[in-house]
């Protein structure tokens, strides 16, 4: 916090808020605080340090400021916003704005998506995409066409956080966009969009952004919807990735990634992902789809589930080979379920019950 470069100090004051260490930051700024009674309480002294001729104080309290929360604090830290010469200051206000989630501050901060520096308008798109008002949403959807990658990035995944479909046509065409990390972004945002619909639009939105992206065949979106299976911490996000993968496979650049991820999500322990992974390669389709799922079957490396679900697509897909493994298969198991979902599917192929 004492180094001679500012944006040292800065990314410095930044990590001890984010680690909660407030005693320690405000200590190193050689600043007491109350460290007892009603929040409100020392919410007050970090206000008045937003007046300090200290830069750096500045950024601490507003950092603070946000993490405490408190929403009488929005309209001071609103007006310092508006009045803040610092650029480093105001982002962090910006920043503290939106986790602080006041409507009223909305206008503050769509006035800040435009003629201000870089990080000063991240800022306030990452803050709008938290309060989730129509003026925020407005605000967004004016800056997803922006010079900027970074600004477009962030404007594009804040839009992902809105409980409505109003962001998605501009979500699909940033799908488009020419910078990988844009498209991607709003692949991650259309999945949340997905997550957050009410029940009785969900079906109708569904349908549009799988055709939208079906038209894209853009290799980058198979690669995020495989990236948020393999590495999403939310199930509901994992599940919607699953869902529209079989959907968007695309052309053959595309469609061995879709068909061997979607493979290993057989012996998913979660039910609905290891069936969403099973009618995704029957959308799919084709020999390859087929040749997949008889190597589930016929090796020894996947677990009686996959071999279960395997058996179960391959009724959808398979032919004459599937009909006739699928029959020694019977004779071999000894799972009661992989024998059930065998029998299911040589049914459908034609063969002998």
């Amino acid at each position: 916090m004492s180094d001679d470069d500012e944006s040292v100090r800065a990314a410095a004051i930044d990590a001890l808020t984010q680690q909660e260490a407030v005693d320690a930051l405000m200590r190193g700024l050689d600043q007491e605080v109350p460290d007892s009674g009603a929040t409100w309480a020392q919410a007050e002294a970090f206000v008045e340090n937003l007046e300090s001729e200290t830069p750096e104080l500045r950024m601490a309290a507003a950092n603070v400021l946000g993490l405490l929360g408190v929403e009488d604090t929005a309209r001071p830290l609103a007006k310092q916003l508006q009045t803040e010469e610092h650029v480093g200051v105001r982002a962090r206000v910006a920043r503290a704005l939106g986790r602080i989630e006041q409507p009223a501050v909305t206008g503050i901060l769509v006035d800040c998506l435009h003629g201000e520096p870089l990080k000063v308008r991240r800022e306030a798109a990452e803050s709008l995409g938290r309060l989730t008002t129509e003026q925020a949403l407005d605000g967004l959807l004016s800056v997803v066409e922006d010079d900027s990658e970074a600004m477009r990035r962030t404007a594009v995944s804040s839009l992902g956080r809105f409980e409505t479909a109003e962001p998605v046509d501009a979500l699909v065409e940033r799908l488009g966009d020419e910078s990988d990390l844009v498209r991607r972004a709003a692949v991650f945002s259309l999945i949340e969009i997905l997550s957050n619909v009410p029940p009785d639009q969900s079906h109708e939105l569904r349908e549009t952004i799988v055709d939208r992206m079906s038209a894209r065949s853009d290799p980058s979106i198979i690669k995020s919807l495989i990236e948020i299976i393999d590495e999403g911490t939310q199930l509901h996000q994992r599940r919607n990735a699953t869902w529209m993968l079989g959907r968007v496979a695309g052309d053959q650049r595309t469609k061995m990634d879709a068909i061997e991820a979607l493979r290993e999500l057989l012996g998913e322990d979660d039910d609905l992902i290891a069936q969403f992974a099973a009618t995704g390669l029957a959308e799919i389709g084709g020999a390859s789809v087929e040749t997949s799922l008889l190597e589930v079957v016929e090796t020894q490396e996947y677990g009686e589930d996959a071999v279960a679900m395997a058996a179960f697509a391959l009724g959808k897909v398979g032919g004459d080979r599937s009909r006739q493994r699928l029959e020694r298969l019977v004779d071999e198991t000894d799972s009661e379920e992989v024998r059930r979902r065998a029998f299911s599917a040589i049914s459908k192929l034609g063969g002998k019950t």
